[in-house]
């Protein structure tokens, strides 16, 4: 075996450990649309909006929490995101999709705020009173988002949600993960940091997330 081999080799038997580490606090939490648990909100993380609207892998998180709030499984939604994301306003473009399927203003508080997973449960948990949720996204985020959630002091379940992605979005998403999101998780994880923004008034004193 060449040098290089070695190399390729070592450095993926390294990212399988990191992932590994990352997402053993997820084990057991992970579940499908069919057999979630009850929890008093789903929270669902941003991602790009395309002309004011969700697209294809924020609309599949979406439709988690639609499901979710609409059989009783969570009665409100905290939806965590990048107002000035390069994209656009992912918590106008999450709100108004929101509303748009029939969920109540009324159930829905933003954190304009959440600017990666990591903010988006730690300020879940600080600044609007979390203790107990659900998170919905994509099945190879999911591990990564509930661990973090856990880490933040929240007891936390995820439950996956689908994308009507084309093959090439999906990919670049999943080596993302692999190569860079999870090796940063794992930093914070046992270096905790403050959340970038530590606080806002934005949903924190509405008591809808109880």
């Amino acid at each position: 075996m060449t040098g290089t081999a070695i190399g390729v080799a070592g450095g993926t038997l390294a990212l399988a450990g990191v992932s590994a580490r990352v997402a053993a606090p997820a084990a057991g939490r992970l579940y499908t649309l069919a057999d979630a648990p009850t929890a008093p909100v789903v929270i669902v993380p941003g991602a790009r909006v395309r002309n004011g609207w969700p697209m294809p892998m924020l609309r599949g998180r979406l439709d988690v929490a639609v499901a979710l709030l609409a059989d009783g499984r969570a009665r409100s939604v905290l939806v965590s995101g990048d107002a000035g994301g390069r994209s656009g306003d992912e918590i106008a473009a999450m709100t108004g999709y929101l509303v748009a399927h029939g969920v109540g203003r009324e159930v829905i508080a933003t954190d304009p705020y959440g600017l990666d997973t990591y903010d988006t449960c730690h300020r879940a948990a600080q600044v609007y009173g979390v203790t107990t949720a659900l998170i919905a996204t994509q099945d190879f985020h999911l591990p990564r988002a509930v661990a973090l959630g856990r880490r933040a002091g929240i007891d936390m379940a995820g439950v996956v949600a689908g994308c009507d992605c084309r093959l090439r979005t999906r990919v670049r998403n999943v080596l993302r993960e692999y190569l860079l999101s999870r090796p940063k998780a794992l930093v914070e994880m046992h270096f905790p940091r403050p959340p970038r923004v530590g606080s806002a008034a934005d949903g924190a004193s509405t008591g809808i997330l109880a």
